[in-house]
């Protein structure tokens, strides 16, 4: 398990839970992206792995679990934040794993929309749920 030290000597791991304050679209935005996966985009068990998830299987699994948790306004952990950002930058972003040239016919949102609010969570995420340093 990978733990950090912050200032006030309290170990916070990358599975301890973290609220994040999303906008409506920016939750939009997530489960958006999370539905895209195993439709239109198709992910490698190379490339899950690379996002932070364990397999194919494992990433279509937890991408449900995301979805449910994100819509309801959960906390996630740092890990599942992570997970979360990179997988909707990929399935937003590629024509050969994601939803890519489809994006906006699939999921309903304009590419400069979902553009706007992408960089608005990596900001967020970035901020208040340290994605960089899991």
């Amino acid at each position: 398990m990978v733990v950090k030290r912050l200032r006030h000597h309290r170990a916070v791991t990358v599975e301890d839970p973290v609220s994040i304050d999303l906008t409506d679209d920016e939750r939009l935005l997530l489960v958006r992206g999370f539905l895209q996966w195993g439709g239109p985009a198709h992910a490698t068990d190379a490339l899950a792995v690379l996002m932070g998830f364990d397999s194919v299987e494992d990433m279509y699994r937890q991408c449900r679990r995301l979805s449910t948790a994100v819509e309801a306004g959960q906390p996630l952990s740092r890990r599942d934040w992570r997970r979360s950002l990179i997988s909707t930058e990929i399935v937003f972003a590629s024509d050969i794993f994601g939803a890519g040239y489809e994006w906006s016919t699939t999921t309903g949102l304009s590419d400069a929309e979902t553009m706007k609010t992408l960089r608005q969570l990596q900001r967020k995420l970035t901020m208040q749920a340290r994605v960089h340093n899991v």
